[in-house]
């Protein structure tokens, strides 16, 4: 399964004739492409999937998908690992 995480766009670069942008995953910080998306700006939340920035979505948009991915992380050690898994 492959996830799109959401960030905030807090510095646009250009690098080698791409749109760049470094993106704040709370707190971690991490350089992705902006290419699908060339109106984005800083302050923009996006959707980051495999170092490219997929779409944009609004703040509230951001927290709700980050609370719920923080839910499945929250379940995940309640539960333990899978059976047989390594």
């Amino acid at each position: 399964m492959c996830l799109g995480v959401p960030g905030k766009i807090v510095e646009i670069t250009e690098e080698n004739g791409l749109k760049m942008a470094k993106v704040d995953f709370g707190g971690i910080m991490r350089e992705t492409c902006l290419e699908y998306i060339p109106d984005a700006v800083v302050g923009d939340y996006v959707v980051i999937h495999v170092g490219f920035a997929i779409t944009k979505l609004s703040e509230e948009e951001a927290r709700e998908t980050l609370a719920l991915l923080q839910e499945l992380v929250n379940i995940e050690e309640e539960l333990g690992p899978e059976p047989g898994a390594a």
